[in-house]
Parts: structure tokens; sequence; C-alpha cells
């Protein structure tokens, strides 16, 4: 297994805060990896005429709920399951399937191989090739798909490399796990970011594989993590109902789900934050490759992952020298497989992108 120690999360504002004497609201989370336009006008506006509904239940299936998110992702409401969280969905997930061996693909979010340890499984990982950019080799992933792994974890697009597996790779990777009695979990938080979305989600495949299960929620794209809503896709009428009698009733609240379907309808919201996400993402990695000192990684969600190719200058450096500027950005040394010169950061506003590849250069001049 491999080992994590403690570090800065994106919502580790209040320690920063400790540690630098930096007041959290004058800090610009890049580590986050939230949609810069914060919550669209539209929940804001419609969402505060809804109160009165704390004074109730929510409906226990959550339907109206279930049906905005089938009609946005293109799917059968039967098919959707909804939960405190994409965390939630996953702790449940991985309490039903048990396995024995998990393998993920990485490096990779840590909390899978948490949950994965907390049902007495075991963690590997088959590790992507940064001389491919972290781009998957379907062949060598092959090798380590034996009868012995129960549960393959990809995440798509992934973080904190900003990769992604295509829908085309991942039919072959699904027929592989068939034949293996391999059970597959990807976890589509980013995939709304993606240009070429239509081509990487995986949402159709599960009117054809039973052993594929999809978690998306809406803290990044809809940027409201403290909203708690996250949802699955899944065609196995069987492991939906065995969820259902594990998750506790009401898991969300009535104002949640009626932000939800807010959110999954707002048209206008969504096209907004792909068209700067585009915008961004084309313009800073532009800057970032004109710069000799750094390797910038090809990304297709909301974030870029950077390697500093000096000796001198470490990622925990320039996460000291940006913070001091009010400017958080990942340091990545603690994910599998990357070392202390590696560094991730989302796209926000077009002044704060400039702000932050300014400063790191400084710090790359000294």
């Amino acid at each position: 297994m491999v080992k994590h120690v403690d570090h800065f999360h994106g919502s580790d504002l209040e320690k920063i805060e400790q540690v630098y004497g930096i007041k959290k609201e004058e800090i610009t989370s890049f580590s986050a990896n939230v949609n810069p336009l914060g919550v669209s006008f539209k929940l804001k506006n419609t969402l505060a005429h809804k109160i009165d509904a704390i004074t109730s239940y929510p409906d226990r299936e959550y339907t109206a709920l279930r049906k905005a998110i089938a009609a946005y992702v293109h799917t059968d409401f039967s098919n959707i399951i909804v939960g405190n969280g994409s965390t939630e969905l996953i702790s449940l997930f991985i309490q039903i399937q048990k396995p024995k061996k998990a393998l993920m693909v990485g490096p990779t979010y840590s909390e899978y191989e948490r949950e994965v340890g907390l049902c007495g499984g075991r963690s590997h990982y088959y590790s992507l090739n940064e001389e491919k950019d972290f781009e998957l080799d379907l062949e060598e992933l092959k090798t380590e798909l034996q009868s012995d792994v129960d549960l393959l974890i990809i995440c798509n697009p992934n973080n904190p490399t900003s990769s992604v597996i295509t829908r085309k790779e991942m039919r072959k990777i699904l027929d592989i796990c068939k034949q293996h009695g391999i059970y597959v979990m990807v976890d589509e938080t980013y995939v709304e970011f993606a240009t070429t979305m239509e081509e990487i989600t995986s949402v159709p495949l599960t009117d054809y594989y039973n052993n594929l299960i999809i978690l998306r929620g809406t803290s990044k794209f809809f940027a409201a993590p403290g909203l708690r809503l996250g949802y699955a896709v899944c065609g196995n009428d069987d492991l939906i109902k065995e969820i259902g009698k594990r998750q506790n009733p009401w898991s969300i609240s009535s104002l949640a789900a009626i932000a939800g379907e807010i959110m999954f309808s707002d048209e206008d919201y969504m096209k907004q934050t792909k068209d700067l996400i585009n915008t961004e993402r084309d313009r800073i990695v532009a800057r970032l490759s004109e710069i000799s000192d750094l390797k910038v990684f090809p990304p297709h969600a909301n974030f870029v992952l950077v390697k500093i190719l000096r000796d001198d200058i470490t990622s925990n450096d320039l996460f000291d020298a940006t913070i001091r500027k009010g400017l958080m950005i990942r340091d990545c040394s603690t994910f599998p497989f990357l070392d202390n010169h590696y560094f991730r950061f989302c796209f926000m506003s077009p002044e704060k992108n400039d702000e932050l590849v300014d400063t790191i250069v400084n710090v790359l001049k000294n």
C-alpha cells in the first residue's frame, strides 16, 4: 500500500490561515479544482425562494431530482442513485463489493484506497507512465488485470494528471474485466470540463455492461462542494437495490434536492463554464509551455499537472511562494508515483491565472 502524508488540501483554508497568517477570504484556491464562476445566478436567484422546503421531508425516492439528472446525462432515471456527495456512494459501493484486491490507475485520488482499506481489502496501483504524458497503455493494463483482481478503479479525467481514457478504450477495458469477473468503478467528477466530453463519458456503456458504476457530483463543475450532492449511474438493478438498502434515508436535504433540479437544467451556466475553461486552458498551457524550467502535461480537465525541471526548486518551495501571494496551488508530492517536483493547479479567472503564472515565473528566475 502506498503511504500518504499530511498535506494541505484545497479545503484546508483554515489551516493555511493559521500557518501563514493569511485570511482565508483573501486566498484564491487553485487547489480545489472548483468552477471559478461560482454558483450559477439562476440557482442563487431561485433557491432563496424555496426555503420553506426545509419544513418537510424530501421525497424519499428523490424522483424529481433523479429525473433531472437522468435528462442531463441522457439515461433512464431508474439508473440514477443520489447520495450525500460522491464520497458516500464510493463508500457504499465498496462496502457492498468488499474487494479483496482493488487495482487503481494512478497516481490518483487517495479516497479510493482509504475506502478499500476500511473494508479489509488491499490496494494495488497500475502506474501511468510519465514518458507517455500519463496516458493509459491498454496493453500494459491488460497484464495487470489478473484473476485475483476483483475491482478496477479509474478516475476519468484523472486527478492529478488531467489525462483521459476514451469511451472506445473504456469498452475494451470493460470487456477484459467482464471476462475476469472484475467490477469497474469510474469516477467522472471532472468529465464535464473536457472539450471532448461526448467521446470520454462512459454513461452510454451502462446500457450494455452490468459490471460498471459511474460516479459524479456537483462539487467541481457546479461549484457547490458544500451542497454535498453526488450521484451514480449504473445499469445493474441488483446493485442499485443493494445500495438503496444500505443507504440512510433522506441522505440529501430538501434544499440540496431542489438545487440539483435547478443546476442540471441551467444550460447557460454550463456553456459559460465550458467556454471559460476551454479558453483559459489553451491560453495558460501556451504560456507555461514557453517556460523552459517546466514540463506541462496535456490537460483535459479544468486543471493541469506541471513538473519543475530544476533540482534546486521543489513543489513545496513553489507552494510557499505562491501562498504568500494569496494563491494556493497543490503540491503533488503526496500522490503515488509523484515526487516533490510536481504541482497542480486549476484554471480560474483570466486575471488570477495570469497572476499565478507571473508568480511562478518570478520564482523560477531567482
